[in-house]
C-alpha cells in the first residue's frame, strides 16, 4: 500500500533521493523547503509529489507535515535533526538523516525503542557508505578467522581532474563554511594502540600524501575516529583513523588562510568593505600594502603557489562591497563559493578508500578498497548521488518492512548494509578491491 514520505529539504543532494522514490516506488512524496520554489522544482510536476514551503521553526506547521506522513527524510543541516526528532517521536514516525549521531540525538535512543520507532542516522556518503563498505570487510574478515591490526579509511568530495582547475583544487557540492569550519575542529585517532589528539592549531600539519587511482592526494584526520574501535567492533586495534582527502596542497592554502585570521568567526559591522581593509585590520597590516606585508607575515615569496591562490581568490583587490552584519568567514565562504562553483557541465568526483592490515592464522595482507565515482555532466553531481541514494534505498527498504530494527542507529548491521550496497552497485557505485600479501607464516 502506498504511504507517504516527507522530505525535509530541497538542497544541493535532494534531488536523486526524490527521483529514485518516485521511479522505484508507488510512496506519494512531500517534499519541504525554506524556499517553496525549491521545493516546487524538486517535485517537478509530478503527480505523487507535494510541494510546500516551510520554515522549520514553525513547530506548528512542522508538527502538521510530519502528523501526516509516513516517514521522515531530514536533509536539513545537523543542528536541526534533534528538533525533528522529538516531533517524529511524539507523532510515532521513524526517521532517516545523513548526519552524524549528536549526543541529542543518542538520547532519543531509549524512547525510540519503547515506542517500536527507528531513527536510521548517518546514511549517506561520509558517514554512511563508509561504514557499510568497512563493517562488510569487517565481518568478512572476521568469519575468516582474521583479526583488524590497522583501518585507515578517507574520503574526499573533489572536482574530477577535468574540472580541476582553479589554484585550490577544489569546488563546493556542499556548505563553503561547513568545509572552512572543519578545518578548526581537533581530530582523535587511534596509533600503536592508544589514543591520539591533534589540536585544530595543528591538523593541518599532519596530513599524508597518498596515491588513489593513479593519482596524488593528501589525508588528515577527520574528527573523532576513537568510538569507531567499538561501533566497529574493533577493540584493541593498532590503528584506526577516519581522513578527509583532498588533491595535494589544500593543507598549506587552509594554513594560509588561518594564519590571517580569515577562518573565525569575526564579526563584520554592515557596512561597505574591501578584502585589504578587512585581511590588513585583522593582521596589524596596511591595506594600501596588502600584499607584501601579508607575504612578509607568512615568509612567502610574492609568486608562491599560496600567495597566487590568495590573488586569484581576490583577496587584494580593491573592489568594494557592501554587506549586512555579519561575519568575515561567510564573508570568505560566499566569496569562495562564487568562485569555486561548479560550471555548467562541469563533474565532480567522489573518492573513498580504505586501508586495512589484516592478521590471518597463516599470513598477514593488505585489503584496499576504493570507491571513485564521478557525477553526471548535465546532470546529478557525485555529491548528491552518493549521500542521498543510500538514504532513498533505505527508506524504501523500511517502509517495505524489511528493515526491522528500532532505536536510534547507523548502518553497520548486516541488515542495513547488505541490501543498500547490493542496490547501489547497480548504480555504479561499486568499491574495488585489492589485496596484497605481505606475510607468510607458515
Amino acid at each position: 500500500m502506498p504511504k507517504n514520505v516527507l522530505i525535509l529539504g530541497a538542497g544541493l543532494v535532494s534531488q536523486p533521493i526524490i527521483d529514485y522514490l518516485f521511479e522505484n516506488t508507488t510512496h506519494t512524496l512531500t517534499v519541504a523547503d525554506m524556499v517553496f520554489e525549491n521545493a516546487q522544482q524538486a517535485v517537478k510536476k509530478n503527480a505523487r509529489g507535494t510541494a510546500k514551503g516551510l520554515d522549520v521553526q514553525n513547530e506548528a506547521q512542522l508538527s502538521e507535515l510530519i502528523r501526516e506522513t509516513d516517514l521522515v527524510v531530514s536533509l536539513l543541516p545537523y543542528t536541526l535533526h534533534g528538533l525533528v526528532a522529538r516531533h517524529c517521536l511524539n507523532l510515532g514516525k521513524s526517521m532517516v538523516n545523513a548526519s552524524y549521531v549528536s549526543d541529542e540525538m543518542r538520547g532519543y535512543d531509549a524512547e525510540a525503542r519503547e515506542k517500536g520507532l527507528l531513527i536510521l542516522c548517518e546514511t549517506g556518503l561520509d558517514p554512511g557508505i563508509d561504514h557499510m563498505s568497512a563493517m562488510k570487510i569487517i565481518n568478512e574478515a572476521k568469519q575468516a578467522q582474521g583479526e583488524i591490526k590497522e583501518f585507515i579509511s578517507v574520503c574526499g568530495g573533489l572536482p574530477a581532474p577535468d574540472a580541476n582547475n582553479n589554484p585550490f583544487g577544489y569546488k563546493f557540492s556542499w556548505s563553503p563554511k561547513g568545509v572552512l569550519l572543519a578545518g578548526n575542529n581537533d581530530a582523535r585517532y587511534i596509533e600503536s594502540g592508544d589514543e591520539k589528539v591533534i589540536d585544530a592549531d595543528h591538523l593541518f600539519h599532519s596530513t599524508q600524501e597518498m596515491k588513489i587511482a593513479d593519482q596524488a592526494f593528501e589525508a588528515y584526520p577527520n574528527r573523532d575516529s576513537v568510538p569507531y574501535e567499538k561501533t566497529y567492533g574493533l577493540e584493541g586495534i593498532d590503528l584506526l583513523m577516519r581522513g578527509t582527502l583532498r588533491y595535494s596542497g589544500w593543507h598549506k592554502l587552509i594554513l594560509t588562510m588561518k594564519a590571517l585570521n580569515l577562518i573565525k568567526d569575526n564579526p563584520i559591522a554592515a557596512g561597505e568593505y574591501s578584502f585589504p581593509e578587512l585581511i590588513a585590520s585583522l593582521n596589524d597590516l596596511s591595506a594600501e600594502t596588502i600584499k607584501s606585508d601579508v607575504a612578509d607575515k607568512l615568509n612567502l615569496p610574492q609568486d608562491s603557489p599560496e600567495m597566487k591562490a590568495l590573488d586569484w581568490l581576490g583577496l587584494f583587490s580593491d573592489d568594494r562591497f557592501s554587506v549586512p552584519e555579519t561575519t568575515l568567514l561567510d564573508i570568505l565562504a560566499d566569496t569562495m563559493n562564487e568562485k569555486m562553483a561548479y560550471s555548467d557541465g562541469e563533474r565532480d568526483m567522489v573518492v573513498l578508500q580504505h586501508r586495512f592490515k589484516i592478521a590471518y592464522p597463516d599470513h598477514d595482507e593488505l585489503v584496499l578498497s576504493t570507491l571513485v565515482d564521478y557525477g553526471i555532466p548535465h546532470g546529478s553531481s557525485s555529491m548528491s548521488r552518493t549521500v542521498s541514494l543510500p538514504l532513498a534505498i533505505a527508506v524504501k527498504l523500511i517502509l517495505n518492512g524489511e528493515i526491522k530494527l528500532t532505536g536510534v542507529q547507523i548502518p553497520v548491521v548486516p541488515e542495513i548494509y547488505e541490501p543498500i550496497l547490493a542496490e547501489l552497485e547497480t548504480f555504479g557505485i561499486a568499491f574495488e578491491e585489492e589485496v596484497i600479501p605481505l606475510e607468510n607464516k607458515n
